[in-house]
């Protein structure tokens, strides 16, 4: 444990004080972008993807289940893949629990990769999630989000080095790395209104933290996040940690 400041109860709670009303500020900032981001134009989906579904071959229409809203969460596991990605991973063990109470609230949320429909179940079953799982196959779903990058596309970023992290990756996965980095994560979501889809927001990267439950304490948590300097990832799938973590 490093070194750190240490003062007395009365000097923590005036800092602790002046925190919070910037904590509350950031709320109040978020909740502005929240009220933006729903006020962002709505865009017809005028392309027929078709997806690969335990029930048949479906319509992004038909993926709403019934409700209003769809999430899809796009999952790196690409056709090549033998195992999904790590940090997509551990973004789906935040998903699936939560997805029964979005249900609640008229939204629909699955994730969508392009690996083969037989291989993202079985990778399911390991982890043990309940959330739907579709596979876009050969659509040009993910592609067409800014999802899946093609060789040329790739061609400076592999030629220009990479992080020690991304062979890593791609490594867990049972892929190279030029496979693993042809794949994206991101998260789109969708409304139906009259019978058309509508493509409402997109995001990735950062934008992907909310679904990241762990960084959220971890920023709370006395060392934070602590990955500066590191080489190597620290996160793995959820059954494959030691019991140290």
């Amino acid at each position: 444990m490093p070194e750190h400041r240490v003062g007395t109860q009365e000097e923590f709670d005036a800092a602790r004080a002046e925190l919070l009303a910037q904590e509350k500020e950031l709320t109040r900032r978020g909740d502005e972008l929240a009220r933006k981001r729903r006020e962002l134009p709505w865009v017809p989906v005028e392309k027929d993807y078709g997806f690969d579904t335990e029930d048949g071959p479906k319509s992004l229409a038909d993926l709403f289940d019934g409700r209003l809203q769809l999430l899809v969460y796009h999952f790196m596991f690409g056709p090549p893949y033998d195992a999904g990605c790590p940090v997509c991973s551990s973004i789906a063990d935040t998903l699936s629990p939560n997805a029964v109470h979005l249900k609640a609230r008229d939204v629909t949320l699955i994730c969508s990769s392009r690996a083969p429909l037989d291989k993202l179940l079985g990778y399911r079953r390991r982890m043990g999630w309940s959330l739907d799982w579709v596979s876009s196959g050969g659509s040009d779903f993910h592609r067409d989000l800014g999802f899946v990058y093609t060789a040329e596309e790739l061609k400076p970023f592999l030629e220009g080095g990479y992080p020690a992290t991304v062979r890593q990756m791609a490594q867990a996965c049972g892929t190279d790395v030029a496979s693993y980095v042809t794949e994206g994560p991101g998260l789109s979501a969708y409304a139906l209104a009259d019978g058309t889809v509508y493509r409402t927001y997109v995001t990735t990267a950062r934008g992907l933290e909310p679904a990241m439950a762990y960084y959220g304490l971890l920023d709370r948590a006395p060392l934070g996040r602590h990955e500066e300097g590191e080489q190597m990832h620290w996160l793995r799938r959820h059954d494959e940690y030691d019991d140290k973590g």
